[in-house]
């Protein structure tokens, strides 16, 4: 067995043997070892393997499955601009803590620096992106049948694994692990995969690992990090949550975006309520920030007020404060007192009128819109759904236009809140949800990760069900400051972006189901379409982008008037 066939053998044994349950692979020819070993570990039940062509989405799709089952997915790809399309999954797992592993075959480091075909500088690659960034490094001869030094290539790979997973008081988060190959990169026969039972008296040494399937070195996971910061309950205290926020004190108005755990026990109108005049009648002593919220400018508005006291709430060595307004930043409350009804129920009653403001006003526009969208699909969909919001619009309209519910499982990716791979993420998301899988994504979103449509005909198809919000371009900007009148002369071509694409032919060519659903019955199709194991398909539903700045004013307009005055 050469040698490059040992280390790769060993290296995916190892990952197996330290939790890894999904891997995703992309074709190559400097990463071959690798993917014989993986397809052998998959062939004796020990991994599941995804196999992808496009290294970007493939990266994105590793991310999703670690994204909602919290295991480290490594992705597998060869070298030079393969590695580097890892990039931006990487980035995103990053500020998103999660365990993502970017394994990338490499050139012996004798070739690097010589022009050798499909050769970069791949050590540091992702720079301060990775939590480690190991290298393992392949003989140049083996002679012996045990060769290969077994014990730093399992230790390497424990080491790895351990960092994505934040273990011994580290933060989640991506790692690469490079892998410089020599040739010859085929096993020269049928390659077996170490089992979890004893190693048969034949095998060489380097494959044989730790009994029983335990990693070579035992690394426990992180103990979370115990910081209490004091909250007084009975100040007027209003809570915000964000992405990866932690649970809410009860018994307080709370403002949550989507993915905040606590969404459906907030204010379904919070993000217009904190727009409104209301906020100078119900204006609070204490912002309790949760998490990190991103997607509302009234939001960093109130947390950029020197008057008011800010408390931020996270796990991550990042926290939250644009401002820089934050006087106490913790990873648990120490509470006192008991929060006052009365100001719970005032913020409640204008919720209530404002949330029916907002709903009325979305109904009476004439076209259909992401709010119309967003309102209908969340109330549509099954409980125990798994719902991925795209980034841009959708995740904003579902925020300000849909009821917050229970039953759902809501992800995006928020660490850097790119558009790139956001069916790629889904896809991964849906492989290991058990349930139904929707996402919800503008055009340009779609369009942007087309390629997370492809798959062969052997890999497995997730329970998934995209839904394009189409307005033909980006119809975010028209409610930027560039979407302001003035700039109409070079808006539609540098921002609004029309690309007249036509999805029902893009579907057609990576063979995937697509449907055309009228806006007004989203609702009915998304609830009447319920079979189980449906794979991967996509409802395009056509909306109007051009009046979405006049629609938000005539909202801000309906929900000032609703809570004016607010009972006392």
């Amino acid at each position: 067995m050469n040698p490059s066939t040992v280390l790769a053998t060993v290296l995916i044994d190892e990952l197996v043997r330290c939790g890894v349950r999904h891997a995703v692979l992309c074709p190559g020819s400097r990463n071959a070892p690798l993917s014989f070993a993986l397809h052998a570990a998959e062939q004796t039940g020990r991994l599941i393997l995804h196999v992808r062509i496009d290294e970007r989405s493939a990266a994105f799709l590793a991310l999703g499955l670690a994204l909602r089952s919290g295991l480290p997915v490594p992705v597998v790809c060869t070298s030079g601009t393969a590695a580097a399309n890892l990039h931006p999954a990487v980035l995103e797992a990053h500020y998103s803590g999660i365990p993502l592993l970017a394994v990338t075959a490499d050139r012996p480091l004798e070739l690097v620096g010589t022009g050798a075909n499909q050769t970069v500088r791949q050590a540091g690659l992702f720079g301060a992106a990775v939590r480690a960034a190991p290298s393992l490094a392949v003989p140049s001869d083996c002679e012996h049948r045990d060769c290969g030094p077994q014990a730093q290539w399992r230790s390497a790979v424990d080491r790895a694994v351990a960092a994505a997973r934040g273990a011994l008081g580290g933060e989640p988060g991506p790692v690469h692990l490079n892998v410089p190959l020599r040739e010859p990169l085929v096993p020269g026969g049928v390659l077996r995969a170490p089992s979890d039972s004893p190693a048969p008296p034949d095998w060489p040494p380097a494959l044989r690992g730790r009994p029983g399937g335990l990693p070579w070195t035992a690394v426990p996971a992180a103990l979370p990090v115990q910081a209490e910061v004091k909250l007084e309950l009975g100040r007027r205290i209003l809570v915000v949550a964000g992405h990866g926020a932690p649970p809410a004190p009860p018994g307080l108005p709370l403002v949550a975006e989507p993915t905040a755990p606590d969404w459906p026990d907030g204010l379904a109108a919070g993000p217009w309520l904190l727009g409104s005049p209301v906020l100078e009648q119900l204006r609070p002593e204490q912002v309790l920030v949760l998490g990190r919220p991103t997607l509302h400018r009234p939001v960093q508005r109130l947390l950029a007020d020197p008057t008011l006291a800010v408390t931020v709430l996270t796990d991550r060595p990042e926290w939250a404060d644009v401002a820089g307004t934050a006087g106490a930043v913790g990873t648990a409350l120490r509470c006192t007192g008991s929060p006052d009804p009365d100001w719970l129920h005032q913020w409640q009653q204008a919720d209530t009128r404002a949330a029916a403001a907002v709903h009325a006003t979305v109904q009476d526009h004439p076209h259909a819109t992401g709010l119309g969208v967003a309102h209908q699909l969340v109330a549509a969909l099954p409980a125990g759904a798994l719902l991925l919001l795209g980034s841009s619009n959708p995740i904003r309209d579902v925020s300000l236009a849909a009821r917050p519910r229970r039953g759902l499982t809501v992800l995006a990716n928020r660490g850097v809140a790119g558009i790139d791979g956001a069916i790629a993420t889904a896809t991964g998301a849906a492989l290991v949800h058990g349930g139904p899988g929707y996402a919800l994504v503008g055009d340009l979103t779609f369009l942007h990760d087309a390629n997370g449509l492809l798959a062969g005909p052997d890999e497995a198809r997730p329970d998934l069900t995209v839904v394009v919000a189409n307005d033909d371009g980006g119809g975010i900007f028209g409610l930027l400051e560039q979407g302001a009148p003035e700039y109409a002369g070079a808006f539609e071509r540098v921002f609004g972006t029309p690309h007249g694409t036509d999805l029902a032919a893009l579907c057609a060519a990576h063979h995937v189901p697509h449907v055309r659903v009228p806006a007004e019955e989203l609702a009915d199709v998304v609830a009447s379409d319920l079979a189980p194991a449906r794979g991967l398909r996509v409802m395009e539903v056509r909306t109007e982008r051009t009046e979405l700045r006049a629609l938000h004013h005539r909202i801000r307009t309906a929900v000032a008037m609703a809570v004016d005055p607010v009972d006392r």
